[in-house]
This record gives structure tokens, C-alpha cells and sequence, in this order.
């Protein structure tokens, strides 16, 4: 099956807490993250009338972060989807990777961000999961390690939803 507004709301129906107030993506500025957004703005308000936004984190990290803030930016004003972006610091503690450290920095930003029931959607795919498997293999992580990610868990006053973890990368780059 390919990606389409159809497949993702498929997916939302299945696993989206019944108490859900909101969906809220994530946008890094890429492509995959682009078409989330875009198939989430083409399920409109159809989707138990959820309302819709965006979330753009800013670690300042790389020398493009102007750059991908305002694609961000551009992005939701095409779909006149309301867009937050959130500068955060990241700390690098002694011995832990900076990219690491971001998605630390990421998740506690993103978990704040989050209103009463919110989901938030992230555009992890099936690369993503693959990636994720084999690096916790390679540490001997245990069983729970092991289960990779979980397209569903709790965050902050809401959830955060993986939709995309049976879409390929291609299918994205194909939808966008």
C-alpha cells in the first residue's frame, strides 16, 4: 500500500487514544516530516474533528536552522496551519553524543508544548524502526529494547503517535 491521507487515517483510527483533542505534527523542516504534515492538513477536520497544528523545534545546532525554520514556516502558511517553533538549548553532558543530547532536549520541549490530549505525530518510518532495532541490538539491549518504537506511548499531557512506522522513506519522498 502507499502513503496516502487514506493509509494515515487508517492508521489514526487504530491507534489514536479515543480521548484525543488534537493532533499536533512535528516538522523538522525535511521531507518526510512535509508529508505528514501534508496528508494530516488532507484528512482536514474529518479525522473526529480534530483540530490541527505544528510544531517546530529549533536546536540551533546545524548552520541550515534558519533555513529549516522558515521552510517550516512557509510550509504551514501554505496550509494555514498555525506553526509554534520552540528554540531549545541543548546540553551535551561529559561523554553523551550531541545528537543524543538533542533528542533529549527535543522531547522534553515537545512533551511541554503538548496541551491536555493532544497527539503528536512524528514522521518516524520503517527505516527509522529498522535503525532503531538494529542499534539496540548492537548495544544487547533486553527485551524491551527490542521492541524498537512503539507507535503509540504517552508524552507529556497528550500522546505521541508514530503513524508512519510501516511507511517506507520512498513512499514519503513519493506522497511529498
Amino acid at each position: 500500500m502507499s502513503f496516502s491521507a487514506a493509509s494515515l487515517r487508517a492508521v489514526l483510527d487504530a491507534h489514536a487514544p479515543a480521548g484525543a483533542t488534537g493532533l499536533v505534527v512535528a516538522l523538522s523542516g525535511g521531507a518526510d516530516s512535509a508529508a505528514l504534515l501534508a496528508a494530516a492538513y488532507l484528512l482536514g477536520a474529518t479525522f473526529r474533528a480534530l483540530s490541527l497544528r505544528a510544531v517546530h523545534i529549533d536546536h540551533g545546532l546545524q548552520s541550515a536552522a534558519a533555513s529549516f525554520r522558515e521552510a517550516c514556516a512557509a510550509l504551514c502558511a501554505g496550509f494555514n496551519i498555525p506553526l509554534t517553533v520552540i528554540p531549545v538549548i541543548v546540553p551535551t553532558p561529559t561523554g553523551a553524543s550531541i545528537e543524543a543530547a538533542a533528542r533529549d532536549a527535543r522531547y522534553a520541549a515537545l512533551g511541554l508544548e503538548l496541551r491536555p490530549g493532544e497527539c503528536l505525530l512524528t514522521a518516524h518510518h520503517s527505516e527509522d524502526q529498522a535503525e532503531t532495532l538494529l542499534l539496540q541490538a548492537l548495544r544487547g539491549a533486553g527485551l524491551k529494547g527490542l521492541s524498537a518504537m512503539p507507535i503509540c506511548r504517552p508524552l507529556g499531557r497528550g500522546w505521541h503517535l508514530r503513524p508512519l512506522l510501516e511507511v517506507s522513506q520512498g513512499e514519503l519522498l513519493a506522497f511529498g
